[in-house]
């Protein structure tokens, strides 16, 4: 597969420009100052967790196609909620995966835990967006952004109080970890070739700082390596093909937590 990456980016800039346009960010900047949020922290709700999965709500992807076409964010959410995921992610890029903001929107008013919105994000527009959809927290990805962006973008979330996801794929993004990044994620998954390797996460662990909480994001699909996953240090555990290709994701959630050894 070519690096679709690159890609995603182009597109994602067009997007980011079309929605200014028809939004400025002025007028999402107001409607923040004159909203009333409630917060909910991911890195919390992970450290308190025995489990610490978060449930992701995918229709589809690059690599695989339509997961799930016609998935419906809220019975879903709500399945993942009744069933003990720790946390929601989901997919707002349209045109590559399939997902909304309206999802996201729909999801945080119809569940309790925190949501994080996972989309390429690369202007503080973005975050806006997230903030007023209902997010609690955003993925920042490092091989989509420079250490600068990724810094300034980290900032502005948390002057906006949503919570940063920092993802890494390799040592060479080590670089971008700053004293605000206390959530990061290694992603099993390369982000140009989609090819998946779960070992990534393992092989990271001697180069993450001790004090932030670990996320291990795609590829997980055995009970068994959740459990060698905590063994190593992580936290959190982002899972969505797995369950979304099932069909009840809920359910399905709720055996795979229940094989997971203790």
């Amino acid at each position: 597969m070519k690096d679709i990456l690159n890609d995603i980016i182009a597109h994602k800039k067009v997007e980011v420009e079309q929605a200014k346009k028809a939004h400025p960010l002025s007028s999402l900047v107001r409607s923040v100052e004159e909203g009333t949020f409630e917060v909910r922290s991911l890195k919390e709700a992970l450290v308190s967790s025995p489990t610490g999965i978060i449930s992701e709500f995918k229709r589809r992807s690059p690599s695989k196609g339509w997961i799930r076409q016609t998935a419906d964010a809220v019975t879903i959410a709500k399945g993942y909620q009744d069933n003990g995921a720790s946390a929601l992610s989901v997919l707002t890029d349209e045109k590559f995966f399939g997902g909304t903001r309206q999802d996201l929107h729909a999801a945080a008013q119809a569940i309790s835990i925190p949501i994080l919105r996972k989309d390429f994000i690369i202007d503080e527009y973005q975050l806006y967006e997230a903030k007023l959809s209902g997010a609690h927290a955003v993925l920042l990805i490092a091989s989509a952004l420079s250490p600068t962006r990724c810094k300034r973008l980290t900032e502005v979330a948390r002057d906006l109080e949503l919570e940063v996801l920092l993802e890494l794929h390799d040592e060479r993004e080590i670089a971008y970890i700053t004293p605000l990044n206390t959530l990061i994620g290694i992603n099993n998954r390369n982000l140009g070739s989609f090819h998946t390797d779960v070992r990534k996460s393992f092989d990271m662990t001697r180069r993450l700082p001790s004090d932030a909480v670990w996320v291990s994001e795609s590829g997980i699909s055995s009970p068994a390596t959740v459990k060698e996953l905590r063994d190593a240090g992580y936290k959190g555990f982002l899972i969505g093909e797995r369950f979304m290709k099932e069909d009840d994701p809920g359910a399905s959630l709720g055996r795979f937590m229940k094989s997971i050894p203790s």
